[in-house]
């Protein structure tokens, strides 16, 4: 795995961005050994003093100044910018699915019972926190978070878009139930965000008319008795589309509306407007969800790639069960790293995978769509625990007899 670090940091220079935060030029000594070495100890889970204990040249100290004096979570996602633009330059990437679209997906990291962000997962049946990732549907991840347990992931799904800086820029987005909303339809919508979760026991969801003089025959029972309010929409839509401009501007992220948009409140006017609208949205959802088995299949394998890189992520960060920080932005910045080394290995599969297919082509291998569309950048061959090799060498015999002499217990040695 360091092999796959350091090719990629000679073919990306991804430490590039990594540099002292008081601006100014870095002067370590061998720069790109400590950057790859620091990256390796915390996206692995191995810690700088266990890094320190299997690499020569270099100490825990070393390695913990240039988390704590060189890299930020900014830091962090504009490397990790740099990794998902290298590989869109790919060309069979295009081939494992279409760039715009996105899905997104949370998956459980144990924490320390004993810190602010650690809850109690009651389906994971563990203490930690949520791990959010938004994965493109050509498998690299765009964006990740790390997000309390108790929260509903629906309020997060939107920030992965809004804060993805890369080359890949989705515009439809799948989930699972968790990932929706009617609040979140409606703010979407207004970011030109197509929402497309994969919603369990979606039958017991009801669609609404867009008013009472409409009248359906054979599928009357998926409507409920109300109707759209659409004075409702018209009179706060000034309101919603300055929200949305907001959040497009960067002046305020999607999480921090869509919380103050979590309350059914009579004081809360946006509530109601986006849930009006996200109810008109989520209707020609539903109805578009039922009538097509295609989009019901890409859905289903959109989310499928995502789980598929949680498990991913989580066997990259293979030296722990858990996360060893207690500190709310140390926690985040494992989560980063463990992004950035997941994103480089699928990065350098990749360019494996094309040139093995390429000396394969040559050799005379007919290469179809379907073949190469059922491969995946997901592939464990990285050895993570490094080569071991045993020592060919000559010991002496034991010796059985050997006998030690103590001292009588009331025989004391005074101390001075």
């Amino acid at each position: 795995m360091l092999d796959v670090l350091g090719d990629t940091m000679r073919w990306l220079n991804w430490g590039q961005f990594f540099g002292p935060l008081s601006g100014h030029e870095s002067k370590l000594e061998d720069e790109d050994r400590r950057q790859i070495l620091t990256t390796f100890a915390y996206g692995t889970g191995l810690g700088p003093t266990q890094v320190a204990k299997s690499v020569s040249g270099v100490s825990d100290r070393q390695i913990a100044f240039v988390n704590q004096r060189h890299v930020t979570t900014e830091k962090l996602e504009a490397a990790i910018c740099e990794v998902i633009n290298g590989y869109n330059c790919f060309w069979l990437p295009k081939l494992w699915g279409d760039a715009k679209r996105a899905a997104a997906d949370g998956t459980l990291w144990e924490l320390y019972e004993n810190n602010l962000l650690s809850e109690y997962h009651i389906r994971y049946g563990s203490w930690g926190g949520i791990a959010y990732y938004h994965v493109s549907d050509n498998y690299i991840a765009l964006f990740s978070h790390f997000i309390p347990c108790g929260v509903w992931e629906a309020i997060y799904i939107l920030d992965g878009l809004t804060k993805n800086k890369s080359d890949i820029e989705p515009d439809t987005l799948h989930g699972d139930t968790q990932a929706q909303s009617t609040p979140v339809f409606g703010l979407a919508y207004l970011l030109g965000i197509k929402l497309m979760p994969r919603i369990r026991n979606w039958k017991d969801l009801k669609c609404y008319k867009p008013s009472s003089d409409e009248a359906y025959n054979h599928i009357s029972e998926l409507f409920a008795k109300d109707n759209i309010n659409w004075a409702l929409i018209s009179r706060h839509l000034p309101d919603m589309l300055q929200i949305a401009l907001s959040v497009k501007a960067g002046r305020i992220a999607p999480s921090t509306i869509l919380r103050k948009l979590g309350t059914a409140s009579r004081k809360n006017k946006l509530y109601y407007a986006f849930r009006e609208l996200g109810r008109v949205v989520r209707t020609c959802f539903l109805l578009e969800y039922v009538n097509s088995e295609e989009l019901r299949r890409l859905i289903h394998s959109a989310t499928n790639r995502c789980e598929s890189f949680n498990k991913f992520a989580q066997w990259v960060y293979f030296a722990s069960d858990l996360i060893q920080e207690n500190v709310r932005d140390e926690q985040l910045k494992v989560i980063k790293y463990n992004h950035l080394i997941a994103n480089l290995l699928i990065f350098h599969n990749c360019k494996s995978m094309t040139q093995a297919l390429k000396e394969l082509q040559d050799d005379g291998m007919v290469l179809t769509p379907e073949i190469l569309r059922a491969l995946s950048p997901y592939r464990q061959h990285p050895s993570r625990f490094g080569m071991y090799e045993l020592r060919d060498s000559e010991v002496g015999p034991i010796d059985y007899d050997v006998q030690l002499e103590l001292a009588k217990s009331e025989d004391k040695i005074e101390l001075a």
